[in-house]
Formats: structure tokens, C-alpha cells, sequence
């Protein structure tokens, strides 16, 4: 007897699941948010999120059962291979620390620039990359106010996005006013997203303020909200009370050096205003003041032996090279065939960060290394000119 025919059966999709994440060790009396923790390591990409035309969000876990500690507003170095060469960059994190399962970078595409388009066309998720970090000490947790008024033009607002997250995050009822500068409406970055943290928290306003309207290819309607450049006049009606708020700054340099005219015109105290600055080669003041490394056999204070050239040796590889004054520890090196890893090359990454075993070091950072990395003997060859012969441990 013939059996009738049956479809086979189709196995039920898997279904999605949320995964069980460890409790994060706390400190009692240490705060809300942990110190931040140094970490090197690859991350894997869970998300990315398309934001704008030229602007993602990239979503990126840990390899290994941990949290990130952070302060809103550092940022960290990404390290790839893009087509066999290692290319490295340094993004704000725009997550807020918060939420420390999970890291969140929001990259601009440059063009004809070397990581951003790899991240855009060709990274997902899967995919791996190196991060370093955090570093930097552009963020409100190292300028305690109680108003504040955040400053930023195209992506520079990453670091606001990270701000303006933790402050929703922690209820915290302070007083602050965001003014950002767009090309475009189109150009806006979370603009949904900041709206909505303004509108359920009555101590946070948003301005947004477009030079032109959007293309008809965006499909949006004509802009009707604050038009131009930042100037005295625009920011004074916008801000009225900008004189009395701590203020954060973030964009490009162009930008930067039209905002310290402005603030300057406005009152603001310069004590109280804070800038940060991904471009490099500008006249941006540095996020960080300068700072003089003494090693463990060295003097700080010793700063006669800068005028005559001055021996550094490098203990693992033995090698040892004359460093002429008023060149840097990282230009000795590689005029000598030394090889020292490095990427900005103005001491805001960190990239470079070696240990000094002997002698001191005259280092002006902007940034790229953390007080309690200074007080192990850390330094950047970078930005650091020695003070007499020095022992390095590479």
C-alpha cells in the first residue's frame, strides 16, 4: 500500500536570545561610574547602525567577559589591517559608560581617508578590530559644573552624544545647553535621539543650527531653525548666559579657532573653556597640560643637560643612538633605524607610550596618556625630549 507523501518537516528558526551579561565589580563609595580601566584588545563589531549619509555607528563587544570603564567623552584608538597595511585612528566612544557591556564609536567617512572608508563599505558584523584606549581628558567628569554649555560643529558631536547619554542614563539634573553647527539638516548626527534626551529632561536644551537647506534628493522640508556660522552675535541670543557655564568644545579646527573668538567676545572665563581636536598640525590648545617625567632615577626639576645632545639607549634591543636637543625621543629613533610603533606623532593617541627606565623626559602631551600611567614610568617618545641620557624599555 502506497504511504501518502509528506513534506519533511522544516527545523523552526533559531530564535534570537539575550545573553546572560556578568555583574560588573563595584567599589563602595567610588561613585556611580567606576575609574576609568585601561584595556588593548580586539572587539567584535555586534552592530552597525547607518546614522547618516556619511556618518555610522559601529557597535562593538568585548572577546573576553569583561566591561569597559570610561568617562563620557575620552575616545579610543582603532587599529586594522586595511588591505595588509595596519592603519590606526583615534574616535570618540559615544556610548555613554553606563551601559559598559558594550562599546560605541561614531565614525565620519573622510574621503580619500584610510580607515573611515574601510569601516563604512567593508567592516560588519563579525568582524574584528583593535581597540585601545580610554584616552583623553575632554569630558565633563573632569570639569565638574553645574551648567554647561557643549559647543560642536559636523563630528564633533560624539563626544556630546556619550555626555548627554550618561547624564539621561543617571538622572542627573544639570543644566545643559548643546549648540551644534551642520552643513545640512541632513548633516544632523542622533538628531532624534538628543531631541527626545532634551525633551523628557527639562534641564537639557538642543539647538541645532544649519548653514543651508537640505538637497531635494533628502527629502526634507525647508529649514526654518538658526541659519550660519558661529559667531558673537548668533551665540550671545542663542546663549545669553554663556559667560557663566563651564564650556566644552569639539570640532573642526576652523571651527575651534572661530569659538575661542567668540567665547573670548562673550566674557567666558578661558579657565573654564575645554576644547578637543581630532586634526592634527593645528594650533588647538591642548586637552591636557603639559607635563615633565621623571624617570625612576631621574630629576624633574633638571633641566640644564636639554641643551646638549643627549644618549638614549633602548635596553631590549641594545641599541643605543645620540638624540640631538630639541629632538624627540620617537624622531632619535627612527633617524637611527629604531623602530617604535606610533600614529599621530602629537601625543594624542597614545600609541607610542613606552616605559623610561632611567633618566627624565620634558613631555607635552595632548592627551594621549593618563596621570596614573605618568606615575609608573610612563611616557610618550612622541612629544618627549630628554633631559640628559635616558634608558628606554624597548
Amino acid at each position: 500500500m502506497t504511504q501518502p507523501y509528506h513534506e519533511p518537516a522544516t527545523p523552526a528558526p533559531e530564535q534570537p536570545h539575550l545573553r546572560v551579561v556578568p555583574d560588573l565589580p563595584t567599589v563602595v563609595g567610588a561613585g556611580v561610574l567606576p575609574d576609568e580601566e585601561p584595556f588593548d584588545e580586539e572587539l567584535v563589531c555586534r552592530r552597525v547602525l547607518r546614522v547618516t549619509h556619511d556618518v555610522v555607528s559601529l557597535v562593538l563587544e568585548p572577546t573576553t567577559t569583561r566591561g569597559f570603564a570610561f568617562v563620557p567623552g575620552q575616545y579610543l584608538t582603532l587599529v586594522a589591517d586595511v588591505d595588509g597595511e595596519t592603519v590606526e585612528r583615534c574616535y570618540t566612544i559615544s556610548s555613554p559608560p553606563t551601559r559598559p557591556h558594550l562599546l560605541t564609536v561614531t565614525v565620519k567617512r573622510v574621503p580619500g581617508g584610510r580607515l573611515s572608508p574601510y569601516l563604512h563599505e567593508r567592516f560588519g558584523p563579525g568582524d574584528r578590530v583593535r581597540a585601545r584606549g580610554p584616552l583623553g581628558g575632554f569630558s565633563v567628569a573632569a570639569h565638574p559644573a553645574r551648567t554647561y554649555l557643549l559647543l560642536s560643529a559636523g563630528s564633533g558631536i560624539t563626544p556630546t552624544l556619550s555626555t548627554l547619554r550618561t547624564l539621561a542614563d543617571l538622572a542627573e539634573p544639570v543644566d545643559v545647553v548643546v549648540v551644534h553647527h551642520a552643513r545640512t539638516p541632513a548633516d544632523l548626527v542622533c538628531r532624534a535621539e538628543v531631541e527626545a534626551v532634551a525633551a523628557a529632561h527639562g534641564s537639557v536644551r538642543v539647538v541645532w543650527v544649519c548653514e543651508d537647506d537640505a538637497s531635494p534628493a533628502d527629502g526634507l522640508p525647508r529649514w526654518d531653525g538658526p541659519r550660519g556660522r558661529v559667531g558673537a552675535d548668533q551665540l550671545a541670543a542663542l546663549v545669553p548666559d554663556l559667560a557663566t557655564r563651564e564650556v566644552l568644545t569639539c570640532g573642526p579646527p576652523g571651527y575651534m579657532a572661530a569659538v575661542r573668538e567668540v567665547l573670548t567676545v562673550g566674557g567666558a572665563d578661558p579657565d573654564h573653556c575645554h576644547e578637543e581636536s581630532f586634526v592634527l598640525g593645528t594650533t588647538a590648545a591642548p586637552v591636557a597640560s603639559a607635563a615633565r617625567t621623571a624617570g625612576p632615577e631621574g630629576d624633574a626639576d633638571d633641566v640644564a643637560d636639554q641643551a646638549r645632545p643627549a644618549s638614549i639607549r633602548f635596553a631590549r634591543s641594545g641599541r643605543e643612538v645620540a638624540c640631538p636637543a630639541g629632538t624627540t625621543v620617537l624622531e632619535a629613533a627612527a633617524a637611527a633605524g629604531v623602530g617604535l610603533p606610533s600614529s599621530c606623532a602629537e601625543g594624542l593617541c597614545g600609541t607610542c607610550t613606552s616605559t623610561l627606565l632611567a633618566g627624565s623626559v620634558d613631555m607635552n602631551h595632548q592627551g594621549g596618556i593618563r596621570p596614573r600611567e605618568v606615575a609608573q614610568n610612563k611616557f610618550l617618545p612622541c612629544c618627549s625630549t630628554p633631559v640628559g641620557d635616558i634608558v628606554v624599555d624597548a
